[in-house]
């Protein structure tokens, strides 16, 4: 094959290919519906890179999403699946809110907001270890409690914000919605000053977090541990690797990543604690951990893709007047066109290595072997 000539099965063009065919897909479920084309795909530019507070929501969603799957891939190096996102997510943003809400209004914002984003990543790591401990001390498979852990995690949201002796803001009419009170001024995650976008530095941080979480994979001694209890515990705990340290270090920071997250979203507009302000990232930033399969490029380009997929999804329900599951059914045929295609990806062969030039003069001959000598 000529290398000017690009290469379909790359994973570029495979990724490519699969956006495409999600966008066919929705415009296909949208005309179904009753949307003409035009419509559906005028609202999904509109709701995307065309509108730029639209585009910096997707942005924002997508960095909450990146730091749940950075944390996943941390865990899945070693073997390990967290399956308790939502949780962990839950926990985190409770942390947020408990510190946030307490704090003096007088308070720098140079120690209120990492105050607030410590103690979400406190409260994620604390809910992880819980399902570490029972998996280091016990041998509990770590997929059935964290996912159980889960529904806990929820239902503790649900009560810190249903209950003025916790977090519920003073109820003075009926009308009072079961929320925290916003966090304080210095507590709150700045923007980025772009013009009519609310995107905020929630990005960045999340950008610092893949470039960290890749740093620590391939460039440290903490990363090869992983890797190596991944692939053979037994053989790592025979190396004299501390096998239980790492599995527990690795779902801990896997929980820390997703309470940051949940920190990040009540950081950000409008700065509140409410019911169902953890549905979906978990189980979405488990899905990008999933598809990027090690790359943390891919894990970014993936993130980015559902964050717009999940903001146009809106933009068409309410432009074109379709339903709102056309947005999930089109993530979920997504993510079956990337782990469909992950098996077309072409590996580079590994290179021969090529003996070196024979010796110059006659090549002697192989002797026979004397009597008596065993062959």
């Amino acid at each position: 094959m000529s290398p000017l000539r690009p290469d379909p099965r790359h994973p570029l063009s495979l990724g490519l290919l699969c956006g495409a065919g999600a966008l066919l897909f929705t415009v296909l479920a949208a005309v179904a519906a009753g949307s003409p084309p035009g419509t559906t795909l005028n609202a999904l530019w509109t709701s995307t890179a065309g509108n730029p507070f639209a585009l910096g929501a997707a942005v924002n969603t997508a960095a909450a999403i990146l730091l749940v799957a950075c944390g996943f891939v941390i865990a899945f190096r070693a073997n390990l699946v967290n399956v308790g996102g939502e949780g962990q997510f839950a926990l985190g943003a409770v942390g947020a809110t408990a510190v946030g809400v307490h704090l003096p209004e007088s308070a720098p914002a140079l120690l209120a907001l990492p105050l607030v984003l410590g103690a979400a990543a406190l409260g994620g790591a604390a809910w992880a270890a819980v399902a570490a401990g029972l998996l280091v001390r016990r041998g509990v498979n770590e997929i059935i409690t964290t996912l159980l852990l889960n529904f806990i995690g929820l239902a503790l949201l649900m009560l810190a914000v249903h209950d003025e002796r916790l977090l519920r803001q003073p109820v003075t009419s009926a009308e009072t919605l079961p929320q925290s009170e916003p966090l304080v001024e210095a507590a709150r995650i700045p923007l980025l000053g772009l013009p009519g976008s609310p995107m905020t530095a929630a990005a960045v941080l999340a950008l610092l977090g893949a470039a960290g979480t890749a740093f620590l994979l391939h460039r440290t001694a903490t990363g090869l541990r992983l890797t190596a209890v991944g692939r053979g515990a037994a053989a790592s705990r025979r190396l004299g690797v501390p096998v239980g340290r790492v599995r527990f270090g690795s779902l801990t920071a896997a929980g820390a990543f997703a309470g940051l997250a949940g920190g990040t979203v009540v950081a950000s507009a409008p700065y509140v604690l409410a019911d169902g302000i953890a549905a979906g990232y978990g189980f979405t930033g488990l899905v990008a951990g999933l598809l990027a399969r090690g790359s943390m490029t891919a894990l970014v380009l993936i993130t980015l893709a559902l964050g717009l997929l999940a903001a146009g999804g809106i933009g068409v329900q309410l432009a074109a007047g379709v339903p709102a599951a056309i947005s999930q059914m089109t993530e979920a045929v997504l993510v079956l066109l990337v782990a469909g295609t992950a098996l077309l990806v072409r590996t580079r062969p590994r290179a021969r290595r090529t003996a070196g030039p024979p010796p110059a003069g006659p090549v002697p001959s192989a002797a026979p072997p004397e009597k008596g000598t065993a062959r």
